[in-house]
């Protein structure tokens, strides 16, 4: 008798989140989806999965979606982290307050619901982990100063859990997605990517689902960057 997959995405209601979740019902997932708009919800009834409202910023919340996935399916195969938008001002403009909104929106984000899946993934031998991260990690940009410094620091911290987990089988990669079709699209924006235009969120989505399949079960601590050529540095 074949196993259940189980995949859970974070920050799921809307835009590479849920195109994310609906690739991976798609290819045989039960899906768990996490939003604060409540739009989780509503996705999650449609592709006949589990819906919570909350928020990525509270361990109560995720803990209240691990709990329901695993009462419902007794598994988590798969772990999906987005994110929503952090500040974003001139650098030296950034109040205190700012910078730690965001650390929550593009760092806890990952390391909160990491903490509560990963010894789950550690009993069954097996799990895949992918954060959705950006282009501009490695070659930051002023416009995304927020996004660009902690989401550097969610490399650092993606290698560390590779070196500590790979030998329980467990997996974690990062997507560095560029200028995808979920955000306003300029003329300007769509000249500077090698290839004329701008990404779409299924491409996204199918990235993640290959680094969450058995056809990447031998990848691990890398920072895939899916950005037309954009960026194009090692």
């Amino acid at each position: 008798m074949s196993v259940e997959k189980v995949a859970i995405v974070t920050a799921g209601g809307s835009g590479m989140g849920a195109e994310c979740a609906r690739r991976l019902a798609a290819d045989g997932y039960r899906v768990a989806v996490l939003s604060s708009s409540g739009k989780g919800e509503a996705l999650a009834a449609e592709l006949g999965g589990l819906g919570i409202t909350g928020s990525n910023q509270s361990n109560d919340d995720l803990k209240r979606l691990v709990d329901a996935t695993v009462e419902k399916w007794g598994r988590i195969d798969v772990l999906v982290n987005s994110a929503g938008h952090g500040p974003r001002a001139s650098i030296l403009d950034i109040t205190d307050e700012q910078w730690h909104t965001g650390l929550d929106v593009y760092l806890m984000n990952v390391i909160r619901p990491v903490r509560l899946v990963t010894p789950i993934m550690q009993a069954q031998k097996s799990g895949a982990i992918i954060n959705i991260s950006t282009a501009w990690a490695f070659e930051p940009s002023a416009m995304f100063p927020t996004s660009a410094v902690f989401r550097a620091g969610l490399a650092a911290y993606t290698k560390i859990f590779a070196d500590t987990y790979a030998g329980d089988n467990v997996r974690m990669n990062n997507v560095l997605p560029g200028w995808i079709d979920s955000l306003p699209a300029t003329e300007e924006r769509r000249e500077a990517v090698p290839m004329k235009r701008y990404g779409t969120s299924a491409e996204i989505a199918a990235t993640v689902a290959f680094l969450a399949s058995q056809g990447a079960g031998y990848i691990t601590g890398q920072n895939l960057k899916v950005d037309g050529g954009l960026t194009r540095s090692v």
